[in-house]
């Protein structure tokens, strides 16, 4: 049985190694690609992929927030985070979210379509460079004094809006990439910074790196 794959990664030329790595492999096509994930959730709701293979950090919807949305809406997809990031944030971000396995970009070939057939059979795999971390990142945060709640209590659509602010995204910039309406984003942002118990741009920043909505990388873009 041939599994549609969906990747999603903001550089093409990633994009472009592994397509062209699956296209040698009988059991595997690609059916569409997108370079940030609200163009993941668009594709994944018209082409119905069995497995997605999802980057974690990337621009305008990361990957966690995308992975929660398709695996809301769409049954028996599996998503494979495929990233760069090893740390406990963005790890535990993407399980959370819904994410059947991780596996860090340095990874061989062998390996990459290997754990995308484990994935698609429903089994679970985590990159050993990762597995300790993960382990040590919940183990540390039994013990932790946490002054904000998780991103979790806040809404999908606070999340993005979380996502795109703490990006240096100005509030009309917000609204017109949402199509929402000027008022309605700023009615967000302030339910959203109610919820965290934060009063400021450059504290919410923080809080958007620190617990994995956004990466450094994104956020100099900018």
């Amino acid at each position: 049985m041939t599994s549609r794959i969906l990747l999603v990664d903001d550089h093409k030329i990633v994009r472009d190694g592994i397509k062209s790595l699956l296209s040698e492999e009988a059991d595997m096509e690609v059916v569409g690609e997108a370079d940030n994930g609200r163009e993941a959730v668009l594709l994944a709701r018209r082409l119905r992929p069995d497995l997605v293979v999802m980057d974690v950090s990337m621009p305008e919807l990361n990957g966690i927030e995308a992975t929660r949305q398709i695996l809301s809406e769409m049954d028996g997809v599996k998503v494979l985070a495929l990233s760069m990031h090893r740390e406990p944030r963005f790890v535990a971000g993407i399980l959370e979210a819904g994410a059947k396995g991780y596996l860090v970009k340095d990874c061989t070939a062998n390996e990459l379509t290997s754990v995308i057939r484990l994935v698609a059979q429903g089994k679970t795999f985590l990159s050993p460079e990762v597995t300790d971390m993960v382990v040590k990142g919940f183990v540390g945060r039994l013990g932790e004094d946490v002054s904000h709640p998780p991103a979790s209590v806040l809404s999908p659509r606070e999340r993005e809006v979380l996502q795109l602010l703490a990006e240096g995204r100005k509030v009309k910039d917000v609204a017109e990439e949402l199509h929402l309406g000027v008022k309605t984003v700023e009615t967000h942002r302030r339910n959203l910074m109610e919820k965290l118990g934060i009063d400021n741009l450059v504290d919410l920043i923080r809080y958007a790196l620190r617990e994995g909505v956004t990466s450094l990388d994104d956020w100099l873009a900018y």
